[in-house]
């Protein structure tokens, strides 16, 4: 039948065009990727790691760059994955596909523990496989008509992921790109943007605690963001993905439906990854008000819904039993809060011993990152010269926008005996 097959008079086939080179077909490249800078910013760092290894091979590096968890998943939670996974062995426990925004009593559990007395109803929690994830879905749910802002510094997936979709122009030297709105976050103005100086943008990204500067935005800064947005017809993209590592009693917001009338204006993503060591298992997810509205009074959970149902067939069911294991018990939720304990001890290390080398840091108190300052040295250089001299990897600021210039993000994830050789190395590297 191929052999017969017509086609048309001003149609020739043309894989495999070979002009010199290797193979290659008639599709063009998506324009918008050629507008990416350089490579992803972590995968970036592990590139300069192998290469840091192939000239020490014998260095012991301590890795305190990447957000990657080290801590064991409590037992109470891998138990109760390992017997959700033994059940799908039996024909009275196997489960195929589950509900694409995920099973009901992991929602439920959500919005009653992590959103208590904000009005937040299972029905309006979608569970996903990260915050990483929920990202690209929101952006792809935006389309590339959209103006965005974000932090600056900010997390670079949520300008990456713009970039794709074609809501930006091409960067500049400094590495901003046209058409992106970016939000100054300085130690000079508490880590929180002039929004008088912030033109209206259809989306606003903000992340807090922040990464990577480790601020907690106060209950203050919240409202103005909000009321912000709900002036402008903005819609806020919360990351709430670091808000168990938040201090409790001390009236720091967790959540941005903390701040009334946020329903109107906000979606939340977040994650297990940071909280309960899920950083391999993969689960996440995104609240999306029933009252948050597209401009025609759609509603945009909706939308949401039709893409979640295009794109994704569900979270892992093991993994969703992990979640249910961290939320729905006093022992689940007891047992990550000693998780994240671990992991805020390491940043009072790292605080205290940059603090005390004269060196300017923030976050550490309620967040895994602490950022410090090195005045009139560049980010790549100050990173570049740590790992030569200690073999620590840190985190270039720059590598977050450049407003992220002249900082390094060093982060608490790694074991209490490493942290103690990297604090030790560090010290003695910056006296």
């Amino acid at each position: 039948l191929l052999e017969k097959a017509v086609l048309p008079v001003d149609v020739a086939p043309t894989t495999h065009v070979k002009t010199g080179g290797a193979p290659r077909t008639s599709v063009l490249r998506n324009p918008n990727m050629e507008k990416l800078q350089k490579g992803y910013l972590f995968p970036e760092i592990s590139l300069k790691r192998e290469a840091h290894l192939k000239k020490y091979p014998d260095a012991k590096v301590i890795s305190l760059g990447i957000g990657d968890t080290t801590e064991p998943i409590p037992s109470v939670i891998t138990s109760a994955m390992a017997e959700y996974a033994l059940a799908l062995s039996t024909p009275e426990g196997y489960q195929g596909y589950g509900p694409e925004q995920g099973q009901m009593n992991l929602r439920k559990v959500i919005a009653e523990k992590v959103y208590p007395g904000m009005g937040i109803k299972e029905s309006e929690v979608f569970i996903s496989d990260g915050a990483q994830c929920d990202i690209a879905r929101l952006q792809m749910l935006f389309g590339p008509n959209v103006t965005i802002a974000v932090q600056d510094p900010t997390f670079p997936g949520y300008v990456d992921n713009g970039v794709i979709v074609g809501q930006t122009g091409g960067a500049d030297e400094s590495g901003k790109y046209a058409g992106v709105a970016y939000m100054r976050c300085a130690p000079e103005t508490d880590f929180f943007p002039d929004l008088s100086r912030v033109p209206r943008t259809d989306v606003i990204f903000f992340c807090s605690p922040n990464n990577p500067t480790g601020h907690v935005a106060s209950p203050v800064q919240l409202r103005e963001l909000v009321d912000f947005a709900r002036r402008n017809g903005s819609i806020i993209v919360f990351d709430s993905a670091y808000a168990w590592y938040v201090s409790e009693g001390q009236g720091k917001p967790r959540s941005i439906y903390e701040v009334p009338g946020a329903r109107e204006v906000a979606i939340e993503i977040s994650s297990f990854s940071k909280f309960a060591g899920f950083t391999g298992v993969r689960l996440g997810w995104a609240v999306v008000p029933d009252e948050l509205r597209y401009a025609d009074g759609s509603p945009v959970a909706r939308d949401f819904d039709r893409i979640v149902c295009t794109c994704f067939n569900g979270a892992s069911s093991v993994a969703q039993a992990g979640g249910l294991a961290c939320l729905a018990t006093d022992e689940g939720r007891a047992a990550v809060r000693d998780v994240v304990a671990v992991y805020k001890e390491n940043a009072r290390l790292l605080v205290d011993t940059f603090a005390s080398l004269g060196k300017e840091v923030y976050g550490g108190a309620d967040s895994p990152y602490v950022w410090v300052r090195f005045p009139g040295r560049r980010s790549w250089d100050v990173f570049a010269e740590i790992l030569e001299k200690t073999h620590v990897i840190t985190v270039p600021g720059s590598g977050f926008g450049p407003g992220g210039e002249g900082f390094v993000r060093v982060s608490a994830f790694n074991s209490r005996e490493r942290m103690l050789e990297a604090v030790a190395r560090l010290n003695k590297f910056l006296a």
